[in-house]
């Protein structure tokens, strides 16, 4: 097994991300015939309602590993326990790595794109945001 630092986490809601404001946070690669990954996510109890209305669906949460440069890396997950504490819950998490089709740079060329954008405006943008790294949903 190995562990990692949680840096940040969103769900993925068909193109809508929902961040979720980590408190603390890890992740752990399972290394077993499944390629099981388990995150746990320590945040505050605001967020308690919003996942017991996901607790018997499966969702998609993209994450940050490590370092906040790192890409967001997608997980397809189920909900497999939720513990609280005084103004604080720590949500298990249960997934596997949802292999995304295209990288960011990719993923950001198609959105600049559906915007509309062309030649030097797309070039001056698609530059900009390969620097500044927006949050973009994983297809």
């Amino acid at each position: 097994m190995k562990t990692f630092k949680l840096v940040s986490m969103q769900v993925v809601e068909e193109d809508k991300l929902t961040d979720i404001v980590l408190d603390d946070g890890l992740i752990i690669n399972k290394e077993d015939e499944n390629s099981t990954w388990l995150l746990e996510a320590y945040i505050n109890t605001q967020y308690k309602s919003y996942f017991q209305q996901k607790s018997d669906q499966e969702l998609v949460v993209q994450v940050v590993i490590s370092k906040k440069e790192n890409d967001p890396a997608a997980f397809l997950t189920t909900i497999l326990s939720m513990n609280e504490f005084d103004d604080h819950i720590s949500i298990l998490f249960k997934g596997q790595l949802k292999r995304t089709k295209s990288d960011f740079a990719e993923i950001l060329l198609q959105d600049l794109l559906t915007q509309g954008l062309t030649g030097e405006d797309l070039m001056n943008e698609f530059k900009l945001k390969m620097r500044s790294r927006p949050k973009l949903a994983a297809k």
